[in-house]
C-alpha cells in the first residue's frame, strides 16, 4: 500500500452523510496557506469527485494520486493562482456508476445480463448543492456565490461534471472536465448540450488525451460546447494532451494548466 501524501492544512470529515442519497461519504477539505491568520479572507471553493484520488496516494486508485494538494501549494505561493478550497468527495465503490451517471444507461453493453445505471445525477448534484455546500459554507470562510463555486473530474466524474454545470448553473460555474465519458448512453452528454436554449456563463476546462480510445468525441464535444456560445481562450479551454492515456497520472499532470484557467489570481 502507498504512504499518505497528504500536503499543507487538510481537514477530514468522516462519514458525511446524505439524506438525499440515503449514504455517507468521507469529505476531505484543503484550505490554502494564511487560511488561519487571514481571519477576515473569503475563497473560492472547487469541489472534486472521486476524492479518494485527489490528494493522497494511500487512498487512490492504483496508489497514484491527482497531487491536487501539492499542485495548491505551488502554484498559490508562486501567485499564479488566486487561494482557493478544494473539497475532495469520494466515490462510494459500486454506488459511482448510479451517482455519476446523468441518465439510466447500460452499465456494459457487452455483458450477458444488461444492468442499467440507477441515473442519480441529479439526486448527486443535489447532495451537493442542498447538503454539502451549505456545511462547507459554514464551516469555512467561503465565497458561496456561484462565479466562485467550482466543480470537477474525470471519466465518469468529468460527465457528471458538466452535467450538473448545465443543469445547475446558479450554483457551479468554473468547472474541471477531464477525459470525460462521452460514450455513456449513447452519447446522451451530447443530447443535454444540444438542449441548452441559452447559454449560462459557465467557464469550463476540457481535455482529452491522444491515446484514450475515443478521445475525437472530446473534439466533438468542444465543438458542440462552441455552437452554444462557449470562445476558446476565453470561458472555454480545451486540450488534446498528445500520447496521453486514461489514466489517474495523466490527469494529475493536466491539473496545473486547469487551475490556472479557472481560478488565475
Amino acid at each position: 500500500m502507498a504512504k499518505h501524501t497528504l500536503t499543507g492544512n487538510i481537514k477530514r470529515h468522516r462519514a458525511f452523510p446524505s439524506r438525499i442519497l440515503g449514504n455517507r461519504r468521507d469529505v476531505l477539505v484543503y484550505l490554502p496557506r494564511g487560511y488561519g491568520r487571514l481571519s477576515l479572507r473569503r475563497y473560492p471553493v472547487l469541489y472534486l469527485h472521486d476524492g479518494q484520488n485527489v490528494f493522497d496516494a494511500a487512498t487512490a486508485f492504483a496508489g497514484v494520486e491527482w497531487g491536487v494538494d501539492e499542485t495548491a501549494e505551488r502554484l498559490i505561493q508562486r501567485k499564479l493562482i488566486e487561494p482557493l478550497i478544494i473539497v475532495a468527495v469520494a466515490n462510494l465503490g459500486d454506488e459511482r456508476i448510479h451517482e455519476y451517471a446523468p441518465t439510466r444507461g447500460v452499465i456494459d453493453a457487452k455483458a450477458k445480463r444488461k444492468r442499467r445505471s440507477k441515473g442519480l445525477a441529479r439526486e448527486y448534484g443535489h447532495f451537493l448543492m442542498d447538503e454539502l455546500k451549505p456545511y462547507i459554507d459554514r464551516k469555512y470562510r467561503t465565497k458561496r456565490e456561484a462565479e466562485f463555486t467550482g466543480l470537477g473530474g474525470s471519466s465518469l466524474g468529468a460527465l457528471v461534471t458538466l452535467a450538473i454545470g448545465i443543469l445547475y448553473p446558479h450554483v457551479f460555474r468554473r468547472l474541471i472536465v477531464m477525459s470525460p465519458s462521452i460514450w455513456w448512453d449513447d452519447f446522451a452528454i451530447y443530447r443535454l448540450v444540444d438542449s441548452i436554449e441559452e447559454k449560462a456563463p459557465l467557464k469550463i476546462w476540457l481535455d482529452t488525451g491522444t491515446a484514450e480510445p475515443g478521445w475525437e468525441q472530446a473534439r466533438e464535444l468542444r465543438s458542440r460546447l462552441v455552437e452554444k456560445g462557449w470562445r476558446l481562450f476565453n470561458d472555454l479551454q480545451y486540450l488534446e494532451a498528445k500520447g496521453a492515456d486514461h489514466s489517474e497520472a495523466a490527469w494529475a499532470a493536466r491539473v496545473d494548466p486547469a487551475l490556472r484557467f479557472l481560478f488565475p489570481p
